[in-house]
């Protein structure tokens, strides 16, 4: 016998379906709420309450410290496999073979070519401009050069589609922080590896032989693999519901773009990088800005410890901290600005009012650690975010579509002026 939850309005009452998913979570199924009782709905400001819908891709626990991507945990994906690995196990549901992922690496090289033209439409852009509002309209401007609607029940196209996507996002990111830096724009190499040639066309200088560096590459696919998918996050829905209106696939990527942009989201490990600035600016006290994040009365928020949705600690943080202990210790790199953040998150785990509230570093403030060792700039920490999140937004794209998922059209709860008489301009 199934199980249901009733609600009782006005000494009515109605049932409604309860759903339990593969990890036992259990949600009401409200779809026929506003049928059944004739009007009413409900209200989730920011659907913190709200399942939009079903998903096979990622399973999070924020109470526990969970993340999977399929089913496998990221601690191990993390430690085993590479980005490109990661990217085929969240859009087509398994983990390649050895011949699925040597074509899908040789596929997605051949498609890391842009179109001479796209260049015209970056050189229009100002150096003021910000690198998300380039990529997000670069990404947007694939659609001209790629006109066909991909059609998402046929496996050709869509793998024609993502191989493209994937190979062409890294090209449009190096070309838009070289563009800003003032150096030529390449197309990288490939005879390399997925990482490290991201690496290379960033920062390969015209006049000298670039060299990798091992530990950069392996901090790299590590971020990229943590910021993969991360379930029904604020990018994830603005893709999902602008792909359920039957938008191209590259459409719904760039207004996913422009949803990571914001600080709240995709923008925080910029914020942290911004903040520990702001520190050294003030003298570099770290002690100083303890005791202010701690002082109810103080304006100042620390930026990248805790989490709202990681009640506990966020696992992606504990796997990077890792890496961004290798290049800050292993490369003896001097900077103030990282001295100044390794002594906050020395303190950080210490404080007891820390530690019992659970403000443990998260990936945030690594994540903009690493890349700031890394040489990139700070305004491109949030790029650098959306090509690892990439994947992500392909695989729910693509699931929504194949799951003939509605059209996106949340209800609202009207609080305005009711009816009243029109005035004449003359008597306003």
């Amino acid at each position: 016998m199934s199980k249901t939850a009733t609600l009782e309005i006005d000494g009515k009452k109605y049932d409604f379906p309860l759903i339990t998913g593969t990890e036992n979570e259990v949600a009401i199924d409200i779809s026929n709420l506003r049928a059944a009782t004739e009007g009413v709905i409900t209200l989730d400001s920011g659907f913190k309450n709200t399942g939009s819908c079903e998903s096979a891709i990622t399973f999070l626990d924020g109470e526990k410290g969970i993340l999977r991507y399929r089913g496998y945990a990221i601690e191990e994906l993390a430690q085993k496999v590479d980005f490109l690995e990661v990217a085929y196990l969240l859009i087509f549901g398994e983990l390649p073979t050895k011949e699925q992922n040597d074509k899908f690496h040789d596929d997605i090289r051949a498609q890391s070519v842009v179109d001479e033209d796209v260049k015209k439409i970056l050189e229009a852009f100002p150096k003021t401009a910000h690198p998300m509002g380039i990529i997000s309209s670069l990404t947007s401007a694939l659609t001209a050069f790629n006109p066909s609607v991909v059609n998402v029940e046929s496996d050709v196209d869509m793998y024609n589609s993502v191989v493209k996507i994937l190979g062409k996002m890294p090209v449009l990111v190096a070309w838009t922080m070289r563009k800003k830096q003032g150096l030529p724009l390449d197309y990288g190499d490939d005879s390399i590896g997925y990482v490290e040639n991201i690496l290379k066309m960033m920062f390969k200088k015209p006049n000298a032989e670039y060299k990798q560096n091992q530990i950069f590459i392996d901090a790299l696919d590590k971020l990229l693999i943590l910021h993969a998918d991360h379930e029904q996050n604020c990018s994830t829905s603005t893709v999902r519901i602008v792909g359920s209106a039957h938008a191209g696939l590259f459409a719904s990527i760039s207004a996913g773009i422009s949803a990571l942009w914001g600080p709240l989201h995709g923008g925080a490990n910029q914020a942290v990088l911004e903040m520990l600035q702001a520190i050294e600016a003030d003298g570099g006290d770290t002690k100083k800005y303890m005791a202010k994040a701690k002082d109810k009365n103080d304006p100042f928020r620390l930026m990248g410890f805790g989490h709202r949705v990681y009640k506990n600690f966020d696992p992606r943080a504990k796997i990077i901290k890792q890496a961004a202990d290798q290049v800050l210790n292993d490369l003896g790199i001097e900077d103030p600005i990282l001295d100044i953040a390794k002594s906050l998150e020395k303190e950080a785990l210490e404080d007891p009012y820390f530690v019992e509230r659970k403000l443990y570093p998260n990936v945030d403030f690594y994540s903009g650690i690493i890349y700031r060792a890394m040489g990139i700039p700070t305004e491109m920490f949030t790029v650098m975010f959306a090509i690892g999140r990439l994947p992500g937004w392909i695989a729910q794209y693509r699931e929504m579509r194949l799951r003939k998922e509605p059209i996106g059209r949340p209800r609202q709860l009207y609080t305005g002026a009711t009816l009243r008489p029109f005035v004449e301009v003359d008597k306003r």
